[in-house]
């Protein structure tokens, strides 16, 4: 499964942006799709995840209130809705998929670059 991030960009703080996630195959059938990023110099965080069937969310307590992770069956296509932007969410965001869960990733996409300017 190739996964595909975009819609990361420069945005200044307090403002939006929205990730999408795209699939290579024509039904995800993975059972969950995560959001991840890592800022230069830390390790790589859980940010958010969905369960692709249920739609149960889980976020972060770092984003929480601020992001929201959601899909659209019909297009195979995740997202990942980023208001009130920090410039600590500033970091390669990163959109993974789980066979089984949330505990271990099976696919990852290449990254997106968000950048929250003060």
């Amino acid at each position: 499964v190739q996964l595909q991030a975009s819609g990361g960009g420069l945005v200044q703080a307090g403002g939006s942006l929205k990730l999408s996630c795209t699939t290579s195959k024509r039904t995800f059938s993975s059972v969950v799709m995560a959001w991840f990023r890592q800022a230069p110099g830390k390790e790589r965080e859980f940010v958010a995840g969905i369960n692709w069937s249920g739609g149960n969310t889980y976020i972060a307590d770092s984003v929480k209130g601020r992001f929201t992770i959601s899909r659209d069956k019909a297009k195979n296509t995740g997202y990942l809705q980023m208001v009130s932007l920090k410039p600590d969410d500033t970091a390669v965001y990163y959109c993974a998929a789980g066979d089984y869960g949330l505990d271990n990733m099976d696919y990852w996409g290449k990254g997106t670059q968000v950048t929250v300017s003060s």
